[in-house]
C-alpha cells in the first residue's frame, strides 16, 4: 500500500529529465578520463612530450660575437637570472669536450675519418633509452648518441656526393669505430659505438661520467665555458617566455616549444571538457533534488500522516532512494556502454597513426566511483529531506 501511494507522487517528466542530463554528463566524464589514459602513453613513448619540457637555449651569434667569442658564453649572473624566472622550472648546462677527438669508420672498402666534439647533459633530459648508456673507466668502450638529422644528412647528402653506401639506424648501431683522444701531450684509443639517435638534442652526446674524466685527462678539468643550456619551463605556453628571450638576446628554436604547447593545450582541453561535464552532472543532481523537494512539499500531508500512523522516515524514504538509485545505476551502465562504443570509434580512427593498447580500467573505475558517490549522496539527502518534513510538524505519538 505504501509503495502504491508513493508511486502516484512521482513525476515521470522530471525523472526522464534527470536521466537524460546525467547520461550526458557521466558519458563525457568517463570518455574524457579514458581518452587521457589512452593518449598519454602514446605521447610519452612516441613523442616524449610528457617526459620534460626542456628546450635548448643559446645566445644569438652576431657580428660582435664573431669578433669576441666570450660573448656567446653564459655568465654566472645570467645563469642565476634565467633560473630565477617564475616560468623556469630547471636549468641544466651542456658540458663540452675540451680536447681533440678523432674518429675513423670503415664503410665497405672505403673509410671515413673526421674530427669530433662531444657534449653531455643530465640523463633525465635524454630522449633515448639504451641499456648500453653507461661508461666504465676500466673499459675502452664509449657509448654515443647522435642526432637523427646527422644520419639523414649523411644518407641524402654526403653519401650521394661521395658515392658511399647509405646506412640505416639499425645498421650503424652495429658498427664499432675507432676513436682517438688527444691532449696534454698524450693520446689514447677507444672504441665508439652509436647506441641511439636523438630527435630532440642536436649534438653528439656521451655519458657525463666519461666527459668529466676525459676533460680531466686530456683537456680542462672544468669543461670550459657554458655556451648552451637546457631550460625546463613550468609552462611552455607562458607569454612571458618570448619576451624574455628576445630582450636578453637569446635564441631558441620555436619548434622545440611545440610539443610542450601541445601537452599544455591537450591538458587544458580535457580539463575544460571534464569541467563542463561535471557542471552538467551537478545540474542533473540539483534537478532531481529540486524535483524530490517539490514531491515532498506537494505531498507533505501524506508523508506526515504516514509518519503519524507509524512509518519511520527511513521507511518513507526507502522507496525514493531505491527509485533514484536504480535510475542512477542504470544511467551510468548505459553511459559505460556508450563510452565504450565511442572509444572503439576513436581507437579505429587513430589506428592509422599509432596503436592504442590501454585498458578500460580508468573508465570502469570512474563509473564505479560516480555510482558510489551519487547513490550514497542521494540516499542521505532523501532521508534528510523526509525527516525534516515529517518530524517537526508531526503530532506527538502516544506512548
Amino acid at each position: 500500500m505504501l509503495k502504491r501511494l508513493q508511486r502516484k507522487t512521482l513525476i515521470p517528466t522530471q525523472i526522464a529529465g534527470y536521466a537524460a542530463t546525467l547520461l550526458v554528463g557521466v558519458t563525457i566524464v568517463m570518455l574524457s578520463v579514458q581518452l587521457y589514459a589512452d593518449i598519454r602513453p602514446v605521447l610519452t613513448q612516441q613523442t616524449d612530450v610528457f617526459r620534460n619540457h626542456a628546450v635548448t637555449l643559446n645566445k644569438t651569434v652576431s657580428t660582435l660575437n664573431s669578433l669576441n667569442k666570450e660573448g656567446i658564453y653564459f655568465t654566472d649572473d645570467e645563469l642565476a637570472a634565467i633560473q630565477s624566472q617564475p616560468f623556469v622550472k630547471n636549468v641544466a648546462r651542456f658540458s663540452s669536450s675540451s680536447f681533440q677527438a678523432y674518429a675513423a669508420i670503415a664503410l665497405g672498402e672505403q673509410a671515413i675519418r673526421t674530427d669530433l666534439f662531444f657534449e653531455s647533459i643530465p640523463d633525465q633530459y635524454i630522449d633515448v633509452r639504451s641499456d648500453q648508456w653507461h661508461w666504465d673507466s676500466t673499459a675502452d668502450f664509449i657509448p654515443i648518441i647522435i642526432p637523427e638529422d646527422y644520419l639523414n644528412l649523411y644518407n641524402f647528402g654526403f653519401a650521394e656526393s661521395q658515392a658511399l653506401p647509405v646506412i640505416s639506424q639499425g645498421a650503424i648501431e652495429q658498427v664499432v669505430f675507432t676513436l682517438r683522444l688527444t691532449g696534454h701531450g698524450r693520446q689514447q684509443p677507444f672504441q665508439g659505438h652509436i647506441v641511439g639517435f636523438s630527435g630532440k638534442i642536436n649534438t653528439i652526446l656521451v655519458p657525463e661520467a666519461f666527459l668529466l674524466w676525459a676533460n680531466r685527462e686530456f683537456g680542462n678539468a672544468d669543461g670550459g665555458n657554458t655556451s648552451r643550456l637546457l631550460v625546463e619551463f613550468s609552462d611552455a605556453s607562458d607569454e612571458r617566455i618570448p619576451s624574455f628571450i628576445e630582450t636578453n638576446g637569446y635564441n631558441i628554436k620555436q619548434d622545440e616549444l611545440e610539443n610542450s604547447k601541445m601537452v599544455f593545450f591537450f591538458h587544458m582541453a580535457l580539463l575544460f571538457v571534464i569541467t563542463v561535464a561535471l557542471i552538467i552532472i551537478v545540474l542533473s543532481v540539483a534537478f532531481i533534488i529540486m524535483s524530490l523537494n517539490v514531491i515532498v512539499q506537494k505531498n507533505r500531508d501524506l508523508f506526515v500522516n504516514l509518519y503519524g500512523i507509524g512509518y519511520s522516515p527511513r521507511q518513507i524514504a526507502r522507496y525514493y532512494q531505491r527509485i533514484v538509485g536504480l535510475i542512477t545505476v542504470a544511467d551510468i551502465a548505459v553511459a559505460v556502454g556508450l563510452s565504450l562504443f565511442l572509444r572503439h570509434l576513436y581507437v579505429n580512427r587513430l589506428a592509422s597513426l599509432f596503436s592504442i593498447e590501454g585498458s578500460i580500467v580508468p573508465l570502469v573505475a570512474t563509473a564505479v566511483l560516480l555510482t558510489t558517490l551519487l547513490v550514497v549522496a542521494y540516499s542521505l539527502i532523501i532521508l534528510r529531506t523526509i525527516r525534516k518534513t515529517v518530524e517537526p510538524s508531526a503530532p506527538r505519538r502516544l506512548p
